[in-house]
C-alpha cells in the first residue's frame, strides 16, 4: 500500500497564482503555494514579505483578489474562517486566543460544545467535555494538572499546547501557526516543536510562519520563502541549510558564508 501522507504525498492544501490587494498597496503578487497531508511547511520572508497575508487567504480570514485556492485537489472558495473550518484548516495565533478565566476543556470545545439541542440552543454535556478533552490531549501527549485548571494558572509552552488541542479537536487536516514558540521560555520550545512533530504523526499538515531557524529546521519537511509579495524560494530541508535561508529572507540566493553570529564561540 502506497503511503500517501508527507512530503511526496499529493497536495492537500493548494494556491495558485494568487494576489491579494489593500487599494494601491499590492501584498501577495501571484504567489503559489501547496503542502501535504504529514508534511511541515516553514514559511519564511522579512517583515511585509507577505506571510502573515497569505496565511489569512488560505484560513478564509482574507479573499484573494486573484488566483484559486484548492483543497484535496478541488477548488474551493472560503468568504470566513468558518468555511475553511468546515474543511478542515485551523490557524493558531500568535497570542493563543485563548480564555484565561476558563479551564482548559471549556477552551478547547469553546463554540462547539459537545451537547443536545434543544428548543434552538444547544444544552452543554460538561461530562462529555472533560471526557473528550482528556482523551484528545492524551491522544497529542499534552500533560497538564488537570483539566478543570483554569488558562491562566498555565504556562506559556502549555497555553500553546492548549490553543494547538483546540485547533485539532474536530478533525483539522491542516494546521496554520503563527510563531508558535515566540513568547515561550527556551525551556518549552522543545515540547511545543515536539507536539508540532506527533501532529505530523497523525497525518495533519502543518504550516509554521517561523522567524527562528532552529525551529525551521528541527520539525519542518520544507522552506518557502516570500520576498516582497512573491515567491522566492522553496526547498526540502534535506537540500538546503540555515546561512541560504536566511539568504533567501534577505533576497538572494547562493548565499554559503556564515553570518556574525554563527562565529560567536559559546
Amino acid at each position: 500500500m502506497t503511503d500517501r501522507t508527507g512530503p511526496a504525498a499529493e497536495p492537500l492544501l493548494e494556491a495558485r497564482g494568487v494576489k491579494k490587494y489593500f487599494g494601491a498597496i499590492t501584498a501577495l503578487n501571484g504567489v503559489s503555494f501547496h503542502v501535504a497531508p504529514g508534511e511541515a511547511l516553514g514559511v519564511v520572508g522579512d517583515n511585509g514579505a507577505g506571510k502573515s497575508t497569505l496565511m489569512k487567504v488560505l484560513s478564509g480570514l482574507y479573499t484573494p483578489s486573484e488566483g484559486e485556492l484548492y483543497f484535496a485537489g478541488s477548488p474551493v472558495k472560503f468568504h470566513s474562517p468558518r468555511d475553511a473550518r468546515r474543511v478542515g484548516i485551523e490557524m493558531v495565533y500568535q497570542d493563543f486566543a485563548l480564555a484565561g478565566n476558563m479551564p482548559i476543556y471549556e477552551n478547547i470545545y469553546l463554540g462547539r460544545e459537545p451537547g443536545r439541542k434543544f428548543a434552538g440552543l444547544t444544552i452543554i454535556d460538561r461530562d462529555l467535555a472533560r471526557r473528550m478533552a482528556a482523551e484528545h490531549l492524551d491522544k497529542l501527549k499534552i500533560h497538564v494538572k488537570s483539566i478543570d485548571q483554569n488558562v491562566e494558572e498555565l504556562s506559556g509552552g502549555q497555553r500553546q499546547a492548549v490553543a494547538i488541542a483546540r485547533a485539532t479537536a474536530f478533525d483539522a487536516k491542516v494546521v496554520i501557526m503563527d510563531e508558535p514558540t515566540a513568547a515561550l521560555a527556551i525551556k518549552e520550545v522543545g515540547k511545543v516543536l515536539d507536539l508540532i512533530k506527533s501532529l505530523k504523526e497523525h497525518g495533519v499538515a502543518v504550516i509554521i510562519i517561523s522567524h527562528r531557524m532552529d525551529d525551521i529546521f528541527y520539525c519542518c519537511d520544507r522552506v518557502m520563502a516570500l520576498y516582497q509579495g512573491a515567491n522566492f524560494a522553496d526547498a526540502p530541508l534535506k537540500d538546503t541549510n540555515r546561512n541560504e535561508v536566511i539568504g533567501w529572507i534577505m533576497g538572494t540566493k547562493g548565499h554559503t558564508q556564515s553570518f556574525a553570529h554563527d562565529k560567536v564561540q559559546h
